[in-house]
């Protein structure tokens, strides 16, 4: 494998405390924040520094690499359990069951879900003539340039079509408004501001 440009890490990701792991086999990741999609060799060495919404952030060598859940086994980690959902399920509890899966998706670099950080502005249910659902979603992202972009966006499109009756889920990339702090819900503000408050004293 050709070995990524070292990245920068966020303060307070990598800790002696990260549970240490080693690749049992060839595995695709994702170069955070760059985006950059990469191989990690079977026997790699790393730690797992976030492990939220069935995928892992991992610190190989200097670098952050989001392992997706599918892949998870390749750091011995069970895959995610399949959806379910009540035969005959209503509109309203499938779109429950979309915002539950919109809480799934994660930051790889920062442990708080798109939904509590302000980045989906909508997500609409709909229902086709054949009996399946379709969902539309608008998110955006705290920076424009961010190289995880269309990583997020292929995420949020892969939970929300784990969801029983739903076939299509269209998520669209918007910049307008411009996402800002006061999107986060007030629970994320607080934690951010702890976590600042943490990783200035550290």
């Amino acid at each position: 494998m050709q070995r990524p440009t070292r990245a920068p890490i966020w303060s307070g990701m990598y800790s002696r405390s990260s549970e240490p792991v080693q690749f049992s086999r060839d595995c695709a990741a994702v170069l955070v924040p760059q985006g950059e999609l990469v191989t990690l060799p079977a026997g790699s060495y790393g730690y797992i520094t976030q492990a939220l919404g069935g995928s892992y952030t991992v610190f190989v060598e200097g670098n952050l690499f989001r392992i997706a859940g599918k892949d998870g086994d390749a750091i011995g980690k069970e895959p995610t359990e399949p959806l379910s959902l009540p035969e005959n399920a209503s509109d309203d509890e499938v779109e429950a069951l979309v915002w539950n899966q919109l809480r799934t998706c994660f930051d790889p670099e920062i442990p708080f879900n798109i939904v509590d950080l302000g980045l989906v502005y909508e997500a609409n249910l709909s229902t086709r003539e054949d009996g399946q659902r379709g969902v539309e979603v608008k998110m955006t992202l705290t920076a424009p340039g961010c190289g995880m972009g269309e990583i997020l966006v292929d995420d949020v499109r892969d939970k929300l079509e784990m969801i029983p009756t739903i076939s299509e889920a269209d998520v669209e990339l918007v910049f307008d408004p411009p996402w800002n702090r006061t999107m986060m819900s007030e629970a994320a503000r607080l934690e951010t501001g702890m976590f600042c408050f943490r990783a200035s004293r550290a």
